[in-house]
């Protein structure tokens, strides 16, 4: 039984002296007609029995309606290039016209040309400098609004300030003490084991009290803060990029870097010296407890000898990395937050990226202030 307005395609043949064969198509070429019983798979299945004849020529000036999805059949039929011979109704060249320009902004396939990798590595440095600039720019409006807020203190967004000193320090002390703990039972552990061999047991407080205070405490809630505080700054700034909120306050005349931006990095500012200390003395009370196991070696020798095994400065080294450290997560996590886009897409791979950098920056970081400070406190 003959369906009214089904899609269809004929073979016309060509008259005495005329061209080659001709395809005709007729009907309603849209998606609820071709989904209609089974008619789907057969065109699919003579359309792709006319994909190896290039000479045909195709005639669509008959076609009734036509919509994305029928354009799209043809459009894979004809290896998606229009064929040499091809007759279209006036109203159907633009529906083409879209389908064979999205087609022509299809990105290179990998592999394609043997200078690929060139173009990689171009398109990396050119987004790495972007990327820079729109951090020195970051870095210069924060300058700026540092300025306004030490001129007229009473404007200053103090409630913004505090809210983030509770969500980024307070709340962070939970597992950065748990983790400062373990680590510091493992490291006692460890060094230890090692220290018995060689009878140089007295010594595990000048290690332990070293990496800790020095290194361990400033990077360990660096990472910890990174993941935790860093990636939820992102995510905020995300969603509110996300439901236009960042639009709104710039029509209301409110300033992203003054409301949002300053108040997280003086938060982390004042809270990451903080931490740093909570972390050292978590981790030097596992220290002593695993001391006191494996070497027996009592709390008080343990807090007698810390002070002289560990020279003052060493302290000050760790606090201006903790204040250094949090300036740097609070920038990158602002940095990628005001550049996702309003697309879940974008906020999760925006994020993600947010906290690998951020953490790969405090490393970078730690780096710098080992050669500057490589003679001092020792």
């Amino acid at each position: 039984m003959q369906i009214e307005n089904a899609p269809t395609l004929a073979i016309r043949h060509p008259d005495s002296g005329a061209g080659g064969q001709s395809v005709v198509a007729r009907g309603v070429w849209q998606v609820h007609a071709l989904s209609r019983h089974g008619t789907l798979k057969d065109i699919a299945r003579t359309l792709a029995a006319f994909k190896d004849n290039p000479a045909l020529e195709w005639d669509l000036t008959q076609i009734a309606s036509i919509d994305h999805i029928g354009a799209q059949m043809f459009w894979n039929a004809w290896d998606k290039r229009r064929p040499a011979r091809l007759k279209l109704d006036p109203r159907q060249e633009d529906l083409f016209g879209r389908i064979e320009q999205a087609g022509s902004h299809e990105l290179p396939r990998a592999g394609a040309g043997h200078l690929q990798w060139v173009v990689v590595l171009g398109a990396g440095i050119l987004s790495f400098f972007e990327h820079l600039h729109g951090f020195v720019r970051l870095i210069g409006q924060l300058v700026q609004d540092i300025g306004r807020l030490v001129r007229r203190p009473r404007t200053g967004p103090w409630l913004e300030i505090s809210a983030n000193i509770f969500h980024s320090g307070f709340q962070a002390l939970g597992i950065t003490a748990l983790v400062g703990f373990l680590i510091g039972v493992v490291l006692s552990y460890l060094s230890s084991q090692q220290l018995r061999m060689f009878g140089g047991d007295i010594y595990l407080v000048n290690i332990l009290g070293m990496s800790v205070i020095r290194e361990l405490g400033p990077m360990l809630a660096a990472i910890l803060v990174a993941g935790r505080s860093g990636s939820s700054i992102t995510a905020q700034l995300g969603v509110m990029r996300v439901t236009e909120e960042l639009d709104a306050m710039l029509v209301m005349g409110i300033s992203h870097g003054y409301r949002l931006i300053m108040p997280k990095v003086l938060a982390l500012a004042l809270s990451m010296p903080l931490l740093v200390v909570w972390t050292d003395a978590m981790a030097l009370i596992g220290g002593m407890v695993s001391a006191k196991i494996e070497l027996n070696l009592s709390f008080r020798y343990f807090l007698q000898e810390l002070p002289d095994a560990v020279p003052v400065v060493n302290y000050t080294i760790g606090l201006l990395k903790g204040m250094t450290f949090g300036v740097l997560i609070a920038l990158v996590s602002c940095h990628f937050g005001l550049r996702i886009k309003p697309n879940t897409e974008s906020l999760g791979h925006g994020t993600t990226t947010s906290v690998v950098t951020a953490i790969t920056v405090v490393i970078l970081a730690d780096a710098v202030y080992a050669i500057i400070f490589s003679g001092v406190g020792f």
